[in-house]
């Protein structure tokens, strides 16, 4: 396989993680309820986005990193909005 076609295949893989939150992180804003979001699950994926992180530096896997990195934040966001709208009620 060439270099190009695994650096494609590479960078759809991360958008593909990165973006995957952004439905969940939307209709989680739009609507100020997280009660459908499983905090355990979400802290396990910000965990795992972490070490991966750690992992990537550590190896100097910067493709790796950075798309971590964006997923990391990605997920956060995520969790940290089940934090803020965990005792509100949908609007």
């Amino acid at each position: 396989m060439s270099y190009t076609v695994a650096n494609i295949i590479g960078t759809a893989a991360a958008l593909c993680s990165v973006t995957s939150f952004a439905p969940q992180a939307f209709k989680i804003w739009k609507s100020r309820d997280a009660s459908s979001v499983s905090l355990k699950t979400y802290a396990l994926t910000v965990t795992c986005f972490v070490l991966w992180v750690v992992y990537g530096v550590m190896t100097q896997a910067w493709p790796v990193t950075l798309a971590n990195s964006f997923a990391l934040v990605m997920s956060a966001i995520v969790l940290t909005m089940k934090w803020k709208f965990r005792d509100r009620k949908p609007q």
